[in-house]
C-alpha cells in the first residue's frame, strides 16, 4: 500500500528530521522524497510504502505530529503504483523578466497538448547589470509518442 505525504512548516521547525525516522519505526519505506525551502517555510513530499496496518499507524502518528509541531501534514492513499507513461522525456527551461504569466501560459500549453508534467521547479532572482527580476523555470515532461518535437518547438 502506498501513502503520499506533504508536510509544510516553518524553517525553524525541524519536522523533516522527525518524519524520516518515524517511517522506519513503523516498518515502512520511502519510495520517493523531495524537500525544499520556500522562503521562511520548509516543504517535504514523500511517497511511502508499507502494509495497510503500518500505513494506518503512520497516519495516526502524523496527525499527532501535526498538532504537536503546529505544521501542515496532508496524506493521500494512491491506488497503487502509477503506470509508466509511454513517451519521450523532455526538459524545458525558461527565463523571463518579472512575474508575468509565463509559467501559467507554459503549463496551459503543455496540458492543452496532453503533455504530462512530471516536475516543475522555478525561482526568481535579481539579474546582474540590470535592475529587473528574472524568473527561471525548469519543466520535466513526458511527450506522448504521437507528438513531434520539432512541431512542438515551432508551436511554442
Amino acid at each position: 500500500m502506498l501513502l503520499a505525504v506533504t508536510a509544510l512548516g516553518t524553517s525553524q521547525e525541524n519536522f523533516i528530521a522527525e518524519i524520516l525516522p518515524s517511517i522506519h519505526d513503523y516498518n515502512c519505506s520511502i519510495q520517493e522524497i523531495r524537500a525544499s525551502r520556500l522562503g521562511q517555510a520548509s516543504a517535504c513530499y514523500l511517497l511511502i510504502e508499507g502494509n495497510w496496518n503500518q500505513i494506518a499507524k503512520l497516519e495516526s502518528y502524523f496527525e499527532a505530529l501535526k498538532k504537536r509541531l503546529e505544521i501542515g501534514i496532508h496524506t493521500l492513499r494512491p491506488e497503487g503504483k502509477s503506470k509508466v507513461q509511454e513517451g519521450i522525456p523532455y526538459t524545458l527551461e525558461t527565463i523571463s523578466t518579472g512575474h508575468d504569466n509565463t509559467i501559467v501560459a507554459i503549463t496551459r500549453f503543455l496540458f492543452d497538448r496532453n503533455i504530462a508534467i512530471e516536475e516543475i521547479v522555478g525561482s526568481s532572482y535579481q539579474a546582474p547589470y540590470i535592475n529587473s527580476q528574472i524568473f527561471s523555470t525548469k519543466f520535466i515532461v513526458t511527450l506522448p509518442p504521437d507528438i513531434r518535437l520539432l512541431s512542438l518547438r515551432e508551436e511554442f
